[in-house]
């Protein structure tokens, strides 16, 4: 992979072309480049498909590179419903279809490993692997205890009103995040933050993160019942950051997969794309590489 992975945010090289990609009801910004097996690359609150750039740069050599931003998120449109995570995987099974791929790895963080969760155990022959980063899944493992943590309080900031209140103060909302969530606030550089509060500020896009988080509930009990079915069977690296979930990645994922590799990302928070970039981009890519 390149030896630095730093330059300006959502910078894909050349090789990557940009589409709009009609599926499920919605339409779905997707970045793609590349050749050989399909990587899918699926992010979170906070950012959009521009996290995973470095990455992708590096994966594009020797795969087909796959970087959708989420139903509601970045470049996507904005449709009312269909947060749920379970009908987000088949916007992106939609849009493998679409790109003429029949599987392909994963590659996920934050609400990106709760449609990846919902991908995987609905359509497990389509993930060959999967790289999970850094945030819980509805319905697992210790996910009502986690809950009720007092620093995820914007799992439940909903209500007629929380659009009102953020709306022009997409920035002040989101620096919460990154400050809070980080273990170097200074790791998440003013051209990122301008960069993804100008994303978050278009309209919609806060109405659709909040019915991100208000489909959890929903999640939780589709997650169960997924679960129920058996364990996934591709092979999992599951990370963590050293100052967020750490290895409790890989006890989670060992709930609900049976091939379970864990790792930590050092000196992180939960935004290891922004504060290790190298360190992540190289241990995501090791993953995919590792036959």
């Amino acid at each position: 992979m390149p030896s630095s992975v730093a330059g300006k945010v959502g910078s894909f090289p050349p090789p990557f072309r940009n589409r709009n990609v009609k599926a499920n009801g919605t339409t779905i910004h997707v970045r793609s480049g590349g050749k050989g097996p399909a990587v899918v690359m699926l992010h979170g609150f906070g950012d959009t498909g521009d996290t995973w750039a470095p990455v992708a740069a590096a994966l594009v050599e020797d795969h087909t590179v796959v970087v959708p931003d989420l139903r509601g998120m970045g470049l996507s449109s904005h449709p009312e419903s269909g947060y749920d995570k379970k009908t987000q995987a088949h916007d992106i099974a939609q849009v493998m279809d679409t790109l003429k791929i029949a599987d392909a790895a994963l590659v996920t963080h934050d609400i990106g490993n709760m449609v990846g969760y919902a991908l995987a155990a609905q359509f497990p022959s389509r993930v060959t692997r999967w790289v999970i980063i850094d945030a819980p899944l509805p319905g697992i493992g210790l996910w009502d205890e986690i809950i009720r943590s007092p620093a995820l309080w914007h799992f439940n900031f909903r209500g007629p009103d929380v659009e009102r209140l953020v709306k022009g103060r997409e920035r002040t909302y989101l620096d919460r995040f990154w400050n809070e969530l980080s273990a170097n606030p200074k790791a998440i550089d003013e051209a990122t933050r301008r960069h993804y509060a100008r994303l978050y500020g278009r309209p919609g896009a806060m109405h659709s993160a909040f019915n991100q988080f208000a489909a959890f509930t929903q999640d939780a009990a589709d997650n169960k019942r997924l679960a129920e079915k058996g364990k996934l069977p591709m092979p999992i690296f599951a990370f963590g950051a050293d100052h967020s979930f750490g290895m409790k990645m890989a006890e989670m994922m060992r709930l609900i997969a049976s091939d379970v590799t864990g790792g930590v990302i050092m000196d992180s928070g939960h935004w290891v794309m922004e504060e290790q970039p190298q360190q992540t981009a190289a241990a995501i890519v090791k993953s995919i590489r590792n036959k």
